[in-house]
């Protein structure tokens, strides 16, 4: 294993890092035309697109794509957390900072001054304050508290929000709506008067040919009929209920995964049912795998499958 420039013994030159400029190149997704529905049902009632699905199913990078597509400039983003509130969507007010300065300044700040110095617009904030359509992002909403998604609902519906503590109030133009895209993870926390109201869609975990064009889009150096005994190698990890892997690998870790055995120079024609690997090629193989597992089990598990 060549490829490798970190020894247990000695030293060594740190290689260059190359990115993958393709990773998270929003022209690359391919939405289903079921998910592409969805969107157009959502962009012609004017209603959030509301997306589930496991992690690793492109419910985030959707938003990227819309963006992208309606030559919107990048999303603007809001992660959600266990500790938001309906402000939070729309701006954050720095008060330590605020009252810091009182205490040690005699100067009285303007709304303007102050605003300019402690104020900060998030992501639909900043969305109504534009005179331009945006996309806006609220990512994992199933973090949130119990009552924040009917918050969201009506800010969202509303779209205007006051900051009181510079005395303005700002409103968007129906020309300027803003495209908004929520994700989570599950359904759990998400209450019916808010379900009711935005368009609905889960995306399932892509089949064999949607994570071959997934891999041939973003992997360099493979060609697609290659890429395949990959793929299958991959569908078999998560299918295997004698594995019991606590978490799936989703398409990142494959896509990661690809890349690796691309460096690592492993031919992927030993991944196919049937095929002895040498010494050398289990080694790889197993060392590869710290790339789709994501706990200690779940990577004992893999390092002693015989799939």
């Amino acid at each position: 294993m060549s490829f490798f420039a970190y020894k247990a013994e000695g030293q060594g030159q740190l290689p260059p890092f190359e990115p993958n400029t393709q990773l998270n190149n929003p022209a690359l997704y391919r939405p289903s035309q079921q998910l592409t529905d969805a969107v157009n049902v959502a962009l012609s009632l004017g209603q959030p697109l509301l997306l589930t699905g496991e992690p690793g199913t492109g419910k985030t990078q959707l938003a990227y794509h819309i963006a992208w597509f309606f030559q919107l400039g990048k999303p603007l983003v809001v992660n959600i957390q266990t500790t938001a509130t309906a402000n939070d969507l729309f701006y954050k007010y720095d008060a330590l900072s605020h009252f810091q300065y009182t205490q040690n300044n005699k100067e009285v700040l303007s709304p303007d001054e102050i605003e300019r110095r402690f104020v900060r617009y998030q992501g639909l904030g900043a969305a109504i304050q534009s005179d331009k359509r945006h996309v806006v992002l609220l990512d994992e909403l199933d973090k949130a508290p119990r009552d924040l998604p009917n918050d969201v609902l009506a800010a969202i519906e509303d779209l205007e929000f006051q900051v009181p503590e510079i005395g303005k109030s700002f409103r968007t133009t129906a020309e300027n709506r803003p495209i908004i895209v929520l994700t989570s993870n599950s359904e759990k926390n998400l209450p019916d008067p808010f379900l009711r109201r935005v368009v609905y869609y889960h995306i399932p975990f892509p089949d064999a040919e949607a994570l071959l064009l997934i891999l041939n889009s973003k992997v360099a150096g493979f060609q697609q009929a290659q890429l395949q005994p990959v793929v299958a190698h991959f569908e078999k990890i998560r299918s295997d209920r004698n594995l019991k892997l606590k978490k799936l690998p989703a398409t990142a870790e494959l896509i990661y995964w690809a890349m690796l055995l691309r460096k690592l120079q492993f031919d992927p024609a030993l991944l196919a049912p049937g095929k002895r690997l040498s010494a050398q090629d289990r080694q790889t193989l197993q060392t590869s795998y710290s790339v789709l597992a994501k706990t200690r089990e779940d990577l004992e598990a893999l390092k002693d499958w015989e799939g």
